[in-house]
């Protein structure tokens, strides 16, 4: 554990990949920062997840700021590939962090910011927040959830298809985790493995003609959304083909509105579609409700599963932290302004809430180095009316 010390220019809250992206660019400009990490180490989200989960995007676009990954992470790095990177991340720029400290509540006192932890209290006079709007899994509140006879589970704790082999499965959702895991139940020995869709996803494949999403889209963000948008619905089209006939609808609102709006991104396919052209995946309506050992969905139908996966989501749960200071939109994500990290707060930012055509890894990079850049910018001396440094 970094030694305890009161005061600090710089406190970072999360050792996730945001986290050490920035104190790793604050570190350049010779800003002192302490990251305070709840976990024992870094990228622990990212150590919980599903053992198939690896990157989306492709690992030369996946890199943080000032270090990339090593070629033998192959095209598509892997979920335990990208803990090694972030560890040795760490390393490589030396970042100090504080392990197995909760933080409690965040306040502002006397100018500077005050975080009550389950290790005492720290200070500092800047603040930034990198926990990620994937920070809580969130299950519905569907009637008679509480009382169904079968499993029920977040798709944060799922790990592999092995305990649930000829058994059947329905999982809740199409977001790229829904997708993956249906994928893997599917392809490695589940029973009959059902999809809930209550709207039609965007959907991508991983690579077109050996280029890959990420780097397409990434070519296409200063276009219009509104033209970015038709060219995806078109490319959709096109590329995956029309899956209304397996039960899948066509999406209503374009990829990049749903990136930007939603933070939602599309499935990027490796596999998926095709196990549901095949029948291996089996689209159903949405979710209503339960009853004793049945899933009721919508128009009538029941299912009896073995396994609900719910893949629903997360939420940020900020609220304990900083309620009470106006930084919270209605729907619990930081209001952010300027460069999209600042807060209404003073001397408060939040890294890594945001997401973007091209990766949000890549969209952490930029975060981190415009928040060194304007933190080192607030630094330096202000010049006196007779062009001397003042203070």
């Amino acid at each position: 554990m970094q030694p305890a010390r009161a005061d600090y220019e710089v406190l970072i809250i999360g050792a996730g990949p945001a986290g050490l992206a920035a104190a790793a660019m604050l570190r350049r400009s010779k800003v002192d920062a302490l990251i305070v990490e709840r976990a024992g180490d870094v990228g622990n989200s990212w150590r919980s997840r599903y053992d198939h989960l690896h990157l989306n995007t492709v690992r030369w676009l996946s890199h943080l700021p000032g270090l990339r990954m090593p070629r033998s992470y192959g095209r598509w790095p892997s979920k335990d590939s990208f803990v090694e990177y972030l560890e040795q991340y760490q390393r490589h720029f030396a970042l100090p962090v504080q392990w197995d400290t909760v933080v409690e509540r965040v306040e502002r006192a006397n100018g500077s910011w005050s975080l009550k932890t389950t290790g005492g209290e720290l200070s500092a006079q800047r603040l930034v927040i990198t926990t990620g709007y994937m920070r809580e899994p969130a299950i519905p509140e569907w009637p008679g959830r509480d009382k169904f006879a079968g499993d029920l589970i977040h798709s944060a704790s799922y790990r592999n298809p092995t305990p649930y082999i000829g058994r059947n499965v329905l999982v809740v959702g199409t977001g790229n985790s829904g997708a993956d895991i249906a994928f893997d139940l599917a392809k490695h020995g589940a029973g009959r493995v059902w999809i809930s869709v209550r709207s039609g996803p965007n959907i991508v494949k991983a690579e077109t003609l050996g280029v890959p999403y990420a780097l397409l889209a990434r070519l296409s963000a200063p276009m219009p959304r509104r033209l970015v948008d038709f060219f995806g619905k078109v490319i959709q089209r096109s590329s995956i083909g029309d899956l209304s006939r397996y039960g899948i609808p066509g999406p209503t609102v374009g990829g990049y509105t749903s990136i930007v709006r939603d933070l939602r991104v599309p499935i990027v396919d490796f596999g998926f579609v095709r196990q549901v052209k095949q029948k291996r995946i089996e689209v159903v309506k949405a979710v209503e409700g339960f009853q004793g050992s049945e899933v009721l969905l919508s128009g009538g139908a029941r299912l009896s599963p073995d396994l609900v996966v719910a893949a629903t989501g997360y939420r940020p749960a900020l609220e304990r932290l900083v309620s009470g200071l106006g930084v919270l939109a209605p729907n619990g994500r930081p209001v952010v302004h300027g460069a999209r990290f600042h807060a209404s707060a003073p001397r408060l930012y939040f890294v890594g809430f945001v997401d973007a055509l091209g990766g949000q890894l890549r969209e952490m990079g930029k975060q981190a180095k415009a928040l060194a850049r304007a933190i080192a910018s607030e630094r330096k001396p202000k010049p006196n009316r007779d062009g001397h440094a003042g203070r």
